[in-house]
């Protein structure tokens, strides 16, 4: 592969990531040399209102544990416990578990549990090994019929991912009740929101693009549209456009929506490891 874009010392990085994910990809970005370029394809709303019904000591005595599958789950999840006179989880009654994939468990701190619960010894925080909605069904283990509260998305202007409603039915499978409980709104950021991502383009700007999530990636063929192109254009303007995925699950999702990917994150705890396969796919080119 030969191309002189590449050969930059500080080659742009488009990344569709929410505002909450946004600053830490982006740091991480600058640290080992690239250029980010921030084009939101989604935007985030936490739903505490939506969420706090579920918590009231009543609620919560016939719930055994809450699996969390995104970062924002565990901040909404936080700001309705927050919001409430007292902690929702009675000190005294069998151990509870919080589940949560990756890094996204380093939200689950002092701070959290002191304001979910106020005896400590009653939590056990849960952390797979993969940070997959499917290790974390398999780590959860047996439910003996026992119900598991899950804050999930609502979605709108997006078609839903099938990631949820998979984690869903695993649970189910392993013999856990499942209760959805929309703890937040992921919506589709608008019709010019690749409108940067475009103009990097035409200005044979854009060196990779990286994917965190898989309704990242319809949200910005949907602003493509709105600018009468196809990810194909994107394609014939940036030949050498490297596109990156944050792990499997978005690479099959981005994959589904007729968009290649070149290379995938096989570390997907963090956002770490898709910097470590930038970073291999440019360091031959760089001087």
């Amino acid at each position: 592969m030969q191309t002189s874009v590449m050969s930059l010392q500080n080659p742009t990085v488009a990344f569709t990531t929410p505002p909450n994910y946004a600053a830490r990809l982006s740091n991480l970005l600058s640290l080992s040399g690239y250029t980010p370029l921030w084009c939101p394809t989604l935007l985030i709303q936490p739903l505490p209102s939506t969420l706090a019904p579920f918590l009231s000591p009543h609620s919560l005595r016939t719930v055994s544990a809450i699996a969390f599958t995104s970062r924002t789950a565990i901040q909404a999840l936080l700001q309705a416990a927050t919001s409430l006179s007292h902690p929702p989880l009675p000190p005294e009654g069998p151990t509870f578990t919080l589940a949560a994939l990756g890094k996204d468990a380093d939200l689950i701190d002092a701070q959290f549990l002191s304001a979910f619960c106020t005896n400590s010894n009653r939590l056990c925080v849960l952390v797979p090994p993969t940070a997959t909605p499917t290790a974390l069904a398999a780590a959860l283990g047996d439910g003996r019929s026992r119900r598991v509260l899950c804050p999930v998305p609502r979605v709108i202007g997006v078609n839903e991912p099938p990631v949820v409603p998979g984690f869903l039915e695993e649970l189910r499978r392993g013999r856990w009740v499942p209760v959805r409980v929309e703890a937040y709104e992921t919506r589709w950021a608008g019709p010019r929101c690749a409108e940067g991502i475009v103009t990097a383009s035409e200005e044979g700007g854009l060196d990779a693009l990286v994917f965190t999530s898989t309704a990242e990636v319809e949200g910005l063929l949907q602003s493509l549209k709105e600018f009468g192109l196809g990810f194909a254009d994107l394609r014939r303007r940036c030949p050498r456009l490297v596109v990156a995925a944050h792990g499997p699950v978005t690479a099959a999702g981005a994959q589904r929506l007729g968009v290649e990917v070149d290379v995938v994150s096989s570390r997907f705890g963090s956002f770490e490891g898709v910097i470590e396969v930038l970073n291999v796919t440019f360091s031959r080119f760089r001087v």
